[in-house]
């Protein structure tokens, strides 16, 4: 060793002992490095215990929850006619377009497809998308002479009136609300609320469902709401330790009841996910499962663990580059952190890299 580098040494190791603090942070250890008078990082006074290897590499942010294999969220349908309950469906039961969901004083409430809930009587002279709605129905029912429009017209009353006479309603040409209810496809009975006999008070819960086909519903914490993003793909991991690949097709935000005298209502991020591998489920009624989510990705970046950054008293970040048996520091901005990885990137850092690690 020369001169000089012992009296580089020498230097390096008073400004680093001016500045040494340890923070914690996702598992790693980063320790405030100082700068000497000409701005530059110090070397370091001693070889670090360890080092890790700058890598080219993909980065995925992903995190693993709990949740539950059945056929998705639930909802609930209500009365809205007076009169007598006089039948219900069986848990269970799958119902599609125009079959009778329940029946009050022996006249069927019928199912119709559509997002938008029925929310008024329908008759000559209303206009509306709830009448396109209606219309579309009925055509695909088999009822025809009406243009499908935002119009209800004298032709659709027609086709109403052929609509309830089929039906054993009375013939009036208005839909009258409550008569119909509309989701956007086939429904799966999960629950009954009411039962025959029981008076049809107009608000009454009759029974909630769900859709036809296998789901898998995640409950996340507010916090992790990242993770949850319509459209995104996951991972589906079953009892068996399959895997299939599914996606994320609703996020709503559910109040979760208090369990207990004493506890607190609970707001949480309900995921609904669904797979198109339908077979894979088919033996399970109900089971618990594994959801991967995947909140970011990042390709073909440089990447350290995280316990190699160092924060430079000046601000920022860096990491201790190790050449033979001298060491430098280079400041690196960071990007995604993810599995104890952290992406870097930076003028002085490049792939192949040795930095120092702590013990």
């Amino acid at each position: 060793m020369t001169v000089g580098e012992t009296r580089g040494r020498g230097r390096a190791r008073v400004y680093a002992v001016v500045f040494v603090l340890v923070v914690a942070v996702a598992g790693g250890a980063w320790a405030v490095v100082a700068h000497g008078d000409d701005g530059a990082a110090p070397a370091a006074a001693e070889l670090p215990p360890s080092t890790a290897k700058v890598q080219r590499q993909t980065l995925d942010d992903t995190q693993t929850e709990d949740g539950e294999l059945g056929y998705g969220a639930t909802a609930t349908l209500a009365n809205r006619l007076p009169g007598t309950v006089t039948a219900v469906p069986d848990s269970g039961a799958v119902i599609g377009r125009g079959q009778p969901v329940f029946r009050v004083d022996d006249k069927p409430v019928t199912l119709m497809y559509g997002a938008l809930p029925a929310y008024r009587a329908l008759a000559e002279g209303t206009e509306g998308a709830d009448v396109r709605q209606l219309e579309e129905n009925l055509s695909a029912l088999g009822y025809t002479g009406f243009t499908i429009d935002d119009e209800y017209t004298s032709a659709t009353a027609d086709a109403v009136r052929e609509w309830q006479e089929d039906l054993g309603l009375d013939e009036t040409g208005v839909v009258e609300l409550g008569r119909v209810v509309f989701t956007p496809a086939e429904i799966r009975v999960d629950t009954v609320d009411a039962s025959a006999g029981q008076p049809a008070a107009p608000g009454q819960e009759v029974l909630s469902y769900t859709g036809t086909a296998k789901a898998v519903t995640v409950e996340l914490d507010p916090s992790d709401q990242r993770l949850a993003q319509e459209g995104a793909a996951v991972q589906v991991t079953l009892p068996d330790d399959r895997k299939l690949a599914g996606k994320i097709t609703d996020v709503s935000t559910v109040i979760v009841p208090a369990s207990g005298q004493g506890q607190e209502a609970q707001t949480k991020v309900e995921v609904e996910i669904a797979f198109d591998d339908q077979q894979a489920v088919a033996s399970y009624a109900l089971a618990s499962v594994d959801v991967t989510f995947t909140a970011e990705k990042r390709e073909n970046v440089l990447a350290v663990p995280v316990a190699a950054l160092v924060a430079l008293s000046e601000g920022g970040f860096g990491v201790e580059v190790v050449e033979g048996a001298t060491t430098r520091y280079v400041p690196v901005k960071t990007g995604l952190f993810a599995g104890g990885k952290v992406e870097v990137s930076g003028d002085g850092i490049a792939e192949g890299m040795l930095v120092g690690m702590p013990k």
